[in-house]
């Protein structure tokens, strides 16, 4: 139900094109200084390398990194009197994707009178709890089940965290729909959908998703 996205074990850093060329020049002293730090906090972690990918910079590292080690590298490059602070976003870790169904949905809402498209799922989802700090990785995809039963099936993706938190805190909730009572399965990969390392967040001024 969960696919990974890039390697985990990596910290990917948003910063402009003369920063990343200015970063990169030192890029081995800056591995050793990264080190150094995360010595001095007893962090198992060690940072590998650093390579360059479109608009970030990507610390390869040799373990699945915790909060404080984020919090260290951050911290030192934050502090980095080589590049233009502003110019940098904060640093972020990989995503996985999840792949979630929900069924038990009635095609035509009676009591909305209406048929239930993304649109109308869009507003289900924003009012309701469980679905609060959900990022949606793309619009909702709506099926009937049968031509003659007034039944629907909702695929939605979601972007996860590596350790999967958000799915399981999904996986198997019900909600209500109306009179009905909806419930989320995971499911495995929709093929059809490209991977992406960073989230994308569902965008309800302009029933879309952004970065």
């Amino acid at each position: 139900m969960t696919t990974k996205g890039p390697l985990c074990k990596q910290v990917i850093v948003p910063m402009n094109s003369d920063n990343i060329v200015t970063f990169m020049s030192s890029s081995s002293n800056h591995i050793i200084n990264i080190n150094r730090l995360l010595k001095n906090i007893k962090s198992e972690c060690k940072a590998d390398y650093i390579r360059v990918e479109k608009s970030d910079i990507i610390i390869v590292i040799n373990k699945v990194i915790l909060a404080l080690d984020l919090q260290t590298m951050e911290n030192y490059i934050k502090n980095s009197n080589q590049i233009d602070m502003d110019k940098v976003e904060t640093s972020e870790l990989p995503q996985s994707k999840s792949y979630l169904k929900i069924i038990s949905l009635q095609y035509l809402m009676k009591n909305m009178n209406v048929s239930i498209t993304s649109d109308v799922f869009e507003k289900i989802l924003k009012n309701n709890h469980i679905f609060n700090n959900i990022l949606i990785v793309s619009w909702p995809r709506i099926i009937k089940v049968f031509p003659k039963l007034d039944m629907a099936i909702i695929w939605l993706d979601i972007w996860n965290s590596q350790s999967s938190i958000n799915t399981r805190g999904l996986i198997n909730r019900c909600f209500n729909v109306g009179s009905f009572i909806a419930t989320i399965w995971g499911m495995n990969m929709n093929l059809s959908v490209s991977q992406c390392k960073k989230y994308w967040k569902w965008d309800y001024s302009t029933h879309s998703c952004k970065v």
